[in-house]
């Protein structure tokens, strides 16, 4: 396979067909031979003949971290030659070779931002080099038949879980017949490996230890995508979870006791609770970190895998970091003292565009360099156009109230006020260096004008008036239209301003703050109104389509039917009405997904762009908002202008693993 490169100008032009490039020959040194034995010297006197010289072991073809070396030492641990695949992967860091050791603080705000310390330490089957190109990562390399129906994933001979049990097909094929096929551990078929409308789940072979076959029931030529992502790996360390699984225990009474015990409700969620990587530290991972206890903890930590299977282009196996600890934080001014103080060595996630200033002035005595990440976020609004309230559903699947509700609002004034003017006014949308920008989405409706906007509610028959000039529902009871939007901040300004926006134009709306777990239940339960929630996914949005398809949890502008679409038998989900332009959205999906040829590929993808500026379905009000992120002065190969898109990790394109301290010994975890 070859790698189909592109241009940083272009960002990403990456065909799931073209985009594998090949990994590096491991860079290593080479083994010293062992010395013959030296030949007899012809005695000047009689003389016992000189023992031979020991042969000399051959030298390591890799290097380990000291923590990792003392284990060895003691005989703890197995050489790193034995721990490392035969054909690990390497892989150049961005800015120099590191150093080994230190400790890496960051903060975090319980266990619902999970994905703070996910993004940080996943790996996955591919991932991408910093011009954007799938590679392969844990697996040597992959294949796929000529219509991509078909994909065969080559792993890595030697690789090991991080306790040190081999890592082989069979993770993949058990999770595949115990985890993904049982539907009490999955209620809803994987969306990752399954394909169609409704969805149809792929099928997993593994003809050997080291050979993993996925077969669809439609061409998938964007499927390496999300096995270059972070959010879903196809494997689970079978040897361990078994011990969990109803099906497969042999002594059920003693597993139903543990599951009791333990204070839940059915083995499955036991189970689920088990396999979660950051609730259970003795689940072994193949990623480079592993926890030590529980995300629910006041300090979550993370210490080094010592089996991890990727080095750099010097043989040093990674990571460079010994520890990384997030600290709970209970409000963003704590966060914001500990940034100003110091206290946080690397992070995006929490640093808010808001305080730019505050974390310019104090640089030099926090110690930390501020730099952007070229975003893809948008702040936007979802109304829930399946909301219970069968009054507000009818409101939010009126075109012409959406249209009103963007007009309303001063994008520029919010651009101003909000986000120091660094952001774009603009629709939730592909950005601007995207191959699918999207020039008529982007500026739909996007004028401030208050007159049209009241002109539009007023055509969709929303006259009448309350006593304080709020709209009432037109089925002339009076009521008033109330507009609850739900968020996970504790003080969304943007959607207090739009609040304000909104009000002016006789829709009363309120802001409700929702833990982001709780968030969720009632997301899943369809128990929302209206949510804001910023919108990413804006660089290829074919890589993570769920915002653009209706169908991503946490977007619920069309929640029951995107749960539909997702699970024909979900309890909240509902299909469609027969003529609804998201069908139009779905049948092209589908033509999309199966199109191997990227130009056209695009080429269709624009007609949901075209959809959604007809009918926006979800109303955006700032967009390409750069990230900011905190890097202490100390730290290197974490470089500023990087994308920020969560199909891409986040803040963590670039992998955490190459990070490194100059003066680790400064920075050595306290415990």
């Amino acid at each position: 396979m070859t790698a189909h490169r592109i241009t940083r100008r272009e960002f990403l032009r990456v065909s799931a067909l073209s985009a594998a490039a090949t990994v590096a020959a491991a860079c290593v040194v080479e083994p010293v031979t062992a010395p013959a034995e030296p030949a007899e010297a012809a005695p000047a006197a009689p003389a016992a003949p000189q023992a031979p010289a020991a042969p000399a072991a051959p030298a390591s073809r890799f290097s380990e971290a000291p923590m990792l070396a003392e284990l060895v030492a003691s005989g703890e641990l197995p050489p790193v030659d034995e721990r490392l695949p035969e054909n690990p992967d390497t892989v150049a860091p961005v800015e120099s070779i590191g150093k080994y050791g230190g400790a890496w603080r960051r903060g975090f705000t319980g266990v619902s931002d999970r994905w703070g310390p996910t993004k940080m330490k996943a790996n996955n089957l591919l991932w991408y080099t910093q011009d954007i190109v799938l590679r392969p990562a844990l697996v040597e390399s992959w294949d796929m038949n000529e219509d991509a129906s078909t994909w065969v994933f080559h792993l890595r001979r030697g690789m090991k879980w991080s306790d040190g049990e081999p890592f082989t097909s069979a993770d993949f094929q058990w999770y595949y017949d115990h985890h993904v096929t049982n539907t009490e551990i999955s209620p809803i078929p994987s969306g990752e490996l399954s394909t169609g409308t409704p969805s149809q789940l792929g099928v997993f072979t593994s003809p050997d230890d080291y050979t993993v076959s996925m077969e669809f029931a439609h061409p998938n030529p964007t499927f390496g995508y999300p096995m270059g992502g972070h959010w879903h790996q196809p494997f689970v360390p079978h040897h361990y979870m078994a011990q969990f699984h109803m099906e497969l225990v042999e002594d059920k009474d003693a597993l139903t006791a543990l599951v009791a015990e333990n204070g839940f409700d059915s083995w499955a969620s036991y189970y689920v609770d088990r396999n979660s990587w950051f609730l259970n530290p003795d689940r072994p991972t193949t990623d480079p970190w592993m926890n030590t206890n529980a995300l629910s903890e006041q300090v979550f930590v993370m210490e080094r895998n010592p089996y991890f299977w990727q080095v750099d282009t010097e043989g040093q196996q990674l990571p460079y970091i010994d520890t990384v600890t997030h600290r709970l934080y209970e409000s963003a001014d704590v966060f914001n003292m500990w940034i100003l103080g110091g206290e946080i060595d690397c992070q995006s996630r929490g640093v808010g565009m808001s305080n730019y200033t505050l974390y310019k002035e104090n640089e030099e005595r926090g110690g930390y360099d501020v730099k952007f990440l070229l975003g893809a976020n948008h702040t936007a609004l979802q109304l829930n156009m399946t909301a219970q309230e069968p009054r507000l559903r009818e409101l939010f699947q009126d075109r012409r109230v959406r249209m009103a509700v963007s007009h309303c609002a001063n994008r520029e004034e919010m651009n101003d006020l909000l986000h120091d003017g660094l952001g774009t006014p603009r629709q939730y949308s592909p950005i601007s260096v995207s191959p699918n920008y999207h020039e008529r989405l982007t500026n739909t409706a996007v004028e401030y004008d208050p007159d049209a906007a009241n002109a539009l509610l007023d055509e969709a028959g929303y006259t009448e008036r309350d006593a304080d000039g709020y709209r009432t529902f037109k089925d002339g009871s009076g009521d008033t239209i109330s507009i609850i939007i739900e968020g996970t901040s504790q003080e969304d300004d943007t959607v207090m301003t739009l609040v304000s926006y909104m009000e002016a134009i006789g829709l009363k709306a309120s802001y409700k703050f929702d833990e982001r777990s709780l968030y969720e239940e009632r997301v899943r339960a369809n128990d929302v109104d209206a949510a804001s929630w910023g919108g990413n996914r804006t660089i290829l949005p074919i890589i993570d389509p769920g915002i653009m398809l209706g169908t991503m949890e946490g977007f619920p502008w069309a929640n029951a039917w995107g749960r539909w679409k997702n699970r024909i038998d979900d309890p909240t989900g509902e299909e469609p009405p027969e003529g609804h332009w998201i069908w139009d959205i779905w049948d092209i999906w589908d033509q999309v997904a199966a199109e191997t040829d990227e130009a056209e590929r695009n080429r269709l993808f624009a007609g949901i762009l075209d959809i959604w500026a007809d009918e926006l379905p979800m109303i955006g009000f700032v967009g390409e908002l750069p990230e900011l992120v905190i890097v202490s002065k100390a730290m290197h190969n974490y470089p500023g202008n990087i994308p920020s898109e969560n199909a891409l990790g986040g803040e963590h394109f670039l992998q955490a693993q190459f990070v490194y301290w100059e003066d680790p010994e400064n920075h050595v975890y306290q415990g």
